[in-house]
């Protein structure tokens, strides 16, 4: 069985205390949801705080929000995947349909940064989704297969053999709106499908998870279907009550 995980994105929300208090409050509820692998990614200048606040509980990681494209060097604001590992990170989000919309990376792009990720060790949760319009004109299918095709363009078959996907459709993130449990699980089998194709076995092991508008409140149902192995959670991570009962909801000892 594929281990649920539970990732929380806390964009560009926060401050030192309360980035602090925020961590010590999943932390102490670690053990009510065995079973799950639970990850929270802050704000770059707060990575540190992760790291000093998780050092003493496995049960939860950390991970960098993007990690440039380029390696070290003269990339004046950048972060590099080398640097998000030297500071503990386990994992980097990949392509975040911000990054894509807000900051113009194109597929082509986002195939380089999670190529870095990889090199440098840490494990790459790539998103991918579509916008209401391409919803709404049928092509659901169509963008999330060539974003993971980019990756697979750049990286080859064995690109998923260490790597997550967050399914997130745009029309969704902070919203209020989510997919139904029905239409989220037939977006999810295709990715798995689509990554079959290429590397079965790589798919058989790959965690996809859900990300638009995940709560405490959907997180059961929608971690229930077959091919849902957690989430990609963002206004809900900010507090604590609400992140640590999604990661209840994944539980495979609660469901």
């Amino acid at each position: 069985m594929r281990r649920p995980l539970v990732m929380g994105n806390w964009k560009m929300n926060g401050r030192r205390r309360e980035a602090q208090a925020l961590i010590a409050a999943v932390a102490a509820e670690a053990a009510t949801f065995p079973g799950v692998d639970v990850a929270v990614c802050p704000p770059y200048v707060y990575l540190g705080v992760a790291a000093d606040g998780l050092s003493r509980c496995p049960a939860i990681a950390w991970g960098a929000q993007d990690v440039s494209a380029y390696g070290d060097g003269a990339y004046t604001g950048e972060i590099s995947a080398g640097m998000a590992r030297d500071m503990g990170c386990e994992f980097a989000i990949i392509g975040h349909s911000e990054r894509r919309t807000l900051f113009g990376e194109s597929d082509g792009v986002v195939a380089q940064k999670f190529a870095r990720a990889l090199a440098a060790g840490v494990t790459p949760v790539l998103c991918v989704g579509e916008t209401a319009a391409e919803r709404d004109g049928g092509h659901t299918r169509e963008v999330v297969l060539r974003q993971i095709g980019a990756v697979f363009a750049s990286c080859g078959t064995g690109a998923f053999d260490r790597a997550v996907i967050a399914y997130e459709p745009v029309w969704a993130i902070g919203t209020g709106r989510a997919a139904s449990p029905d239409e989220a699980q037939a977006v999810h089998r295709e990715i798995r499908n689509a990554v079959a194709q290429r590397n079965p076995t790589a798919a058989a092991g790959l965690r996809i998870l859900y990300g638009g508008s995940v709560k405490a409140q959907n997180a059961r149902e929608l971690f229930a279907r077959d091919d849902i192995d957690g989430g990609l959670i963002g206004g809900a991570s900010l507090v604590a009550a609400d992140f640590v009962g999604i990661c209840r909801a994944a539980c495979p000892d609660l469901a």
